[in-house]
């Protein structure tokens, strides 16, 4: 069964702005050597405002000072804002793998400094800048030492360059989408169908609407998750019919009482209804050669399996 599109909704306040992927498939742009884009807010604070930084610090500890001390600071000659309210305090990072892990004080989340638009535009800001550092393919926001939620209580999680547009078109659309998800039936053999009704901001791609939904769950009786609640979802790319899905680690720690399959087919069978997909490659923190509960290999582009149920 295919999904259905339904009419976008106008909201009457300026809610979510970037969420989702804008070019579908577009790989982040490698600069050139010691060029880099700092990232800051027009002056109507509505959209990104890059702007060219020359360096010739290649020491990755150093440079990531570096860009943060230009993000937190708009050159003299220049005409943009500080992504970051000077109200809120930058206290610090790490870095583990390939996520840089960025520290504010609670006045991040305080709406009064940073209205919901700032703050998602700050976001990508932060996201844009630093993972055009070599080894920093990731950003995650952590507030007073938590992690950063999004408006709806949710943790935002580590976000990608290719998570982010530059600017919004309309802050007040949405758009309500008809999904067709899978889950596991009682026997934890076979997947059921079960249809659910999102809205959504528009900016939100389809492909990770439907992954972060499987990871919510099933809200149907006798419907069972095929994937731990705690799964972080990295990455989505949609690139000539294959989606490109890239999870945390938590994805391989899966321990729920379903066969080795279902999991894999509950993405599959329900990215597969959009009529885009024909492909699926799944990936753990950007890795494809492993092995999904000793028994599946990653290592492959997955196709739609009607056999397991849910046709």
């Amino acid at each position: 069964m295919g999904r259905k599109m339904w009419l976008r909704l106008l909201f009457l306040t300026a809610i979510m702005a970037l969420a989702g992927c804008s070019k579908r498939g577009e790989e982040p742009q490698t600069p050139e050597e010691g060029t880099y884009k700092v990232y800051y807010l027009n002056s109507s604070m509505t959209r990104l405002a890059p702007e060219e930084y020359q360096t010739d610090t290649r020491e990755q500890e150093t440079l990531i000072q570096e860009l943060m001390d230009q993000f937190l600071n708009v050159p003299n000659d220049v005409d943009s804002q500080v992504a970051l309210s000077d109200k809120v305090g930058y206290l610090g990072y790490r870095q583990e793998d390939r996520v840089l892990f960025l520290y504010f004080d609670a006045g991040y989340s305080n709406r009064i400094n940073m209205n919901t638009t700032r703050e998602i535009l700050c976001r990508a800001a932060l996201t844009k800048t630093m993972t055009q550092i070599e080894g920093i393919d990731y950003v995650s926001i952590y507030v007073a030492d938590q992690p950063l939620l999004d408006s709806y209580g949710n943790p935002v999680g580590v976000m990608a360059d290719t998570d982010f547009i530059e600017g919004i078109s309309d802050i007040n659309s949405y758009e309500k989408s008809q999904l067709q998800l899978f889950f596991a039936d009682e026997t934890g053999e076979r997947l059921v169908e079960e249809s659910r009704e999102v809205v959504h901001s528009i900016n939100t791609s389809l492909e990770r609407l439907i992954v972060e939904e499987l990871i919510k769950g099933p809200q149907a009786e006798g419907h069972y998750p095929t994937l731990p609640g705690d799964t972080k979802m990295l990455n989505v790319s949609l690139n000539e019919n294959i989606c490109y899905i890239n999870f945390d680690s938590a994805f391989l720690n899966n321990t729920l009482e379903v066969k080795e399959y279902i999991p894999i087919y509950s993405i599959v069978n329900s990215l597969s209804e959009i009529s885009t997909v024909s492909k699926v490659q799944i990936t753990v923190n950007g890795s494809q050669d492993v092995m999904f509960r000793d028994s599946i290999s990653l290592n492959t582009q997955f196709e739609r399996n009607l056999e397991i149920g849910g046709e």
